[in-house]
């Protein structure tokens, strides 16, 4: 079966902050040419260096988010739960035009993305869909952090936690990206940091803009959200989620399998670049990934997990 790009039929803005930064940053997605893929677009510069192409190439910096500039040196910051979103909805081709140097965070999910996305509505167009098919089994390591992608029938994620806070400790979780899936199961989960760490990434010039209205905020083993978590397990999907985003840099959807350890954005773009750059790892096909009708891992129903967990 034989998939076409997709593109926005309307525009849609939004304002939010950036969790970075802690600035307001004012946000249109608009609609694109097939075949021209994601591109972020800086309304505060020069238009003949306001554009950056969201490919893992343009990647700059992992610190905390991932990063991505163009040869202007003009960047874009924190844009993987939008990358998410675009990923999860099907979304090919889109201009994010911005007024500032960072995505707006929202709640610290992609679900507010998901929601503009389906506002503005999704609408096919005349090219077919370009996927990228694992080959050969790849995998990168970062200390004891792992991350690998192999081949297989669909696109499906896999990850795994491991944390000493006995709030978190060891979580997994396993996904097959068919329709609904990412909605479903993973958009709503958040970003989450410790009260702890707070003050230093503030001196690091970062989290300037957290809060609790946009991440899950840890002091010990107490969470300080008043509602809780949207998912018992809102850790490990969350961090799963971030993979989703860092992986759409590709510039396609990847079918094959991606298993992650203790992964993240740094780790994500080394394996995207080490896998890329082996032309024995992958090919082009427009020949879509097989549906499956259970999702691995997926113990909640979309119902429950809509729901707040106590923590």
């Amino acid at each position: 079966m034989m998939i076409y790009q997709k593109t926005l039929r309307n525009s849609i803005r939004c304002t939010g902050i950036g969790v970075h930064s802690g600035n307001l940053v004012n946000m249109t997605l608009k609609p694109a040419t097939a075949g021209s893929g994601i591109v972020f677009r800086r309304t505060d510069v020069a238009a003949e260096i306001a554009d950056i192409p969201a490919r893992f190439d343009t990647v700059s910096e992992l610190v905390m988010c991932t990063t991505v500039k163009n040869e202007a040196n003009v960047k874009v910051a924190t844009i993987e739960h939008l990358m998410a979103a675009f990923a999860g909805s099907g979304v090919d081709n889109a201009i994010v035009e911005l007024d500032g140097p960072e995505v707006p965070v929202m709640d610290g999910s992609s679900a507010p993305f998901v929601f503009l996305i389906e506002c503005a509505d999704v609408v096919d167009q005349a090219l077919p869909r370009k996927y990228i098919k694992v080959l050969k089994e790849i995998e990168v390591t970062e200390g004891n952090a792992v991350a690998v992608l192999s081949p297989g029938d669909n696109v499906s994620i896999a990850f795994e936690i491991d944390f000493e806070n006995k709030r978190i400790g060891k979580q997994h979780c396993s996904f097959n990206m068919r329709n609904g899936t990412f909605k479903n199961e993973l958009c709503r989960a958040r970003t989450f940091g410790f009260l702890s760490e707070l003050e230093q990434l503030k001196e690091m010039g970062l989290a300037k803009g957290g809060s609790l209205e946009n991440a899950i905020v840890l002091s010990g083993q107490d969470i300080l959200n008043e509602e809780g978590l949207r998912y018992n397990d809102e850790f490990v999907r969350h961090k799963a989620l971030d993979a989703i985003g860092d992986l759409y840099l590709a510039g396609a959807p990847i079918i094959g399998q991606f298993h992650g350890y203790r992964s993240g954005h740094a780790l994500n773009n080394k394996l995207l670049h080490t896998f890329l750059n082996d032309s024995e790892a992958w090919c082009y096909t427009t020949e879509a990934p097989v549906r499956v009708s259970n999702v691995g891992g997926a113990h909640w129903s979309a119902q429950q997990a809509a729901a707040p967990i106590t923590a």
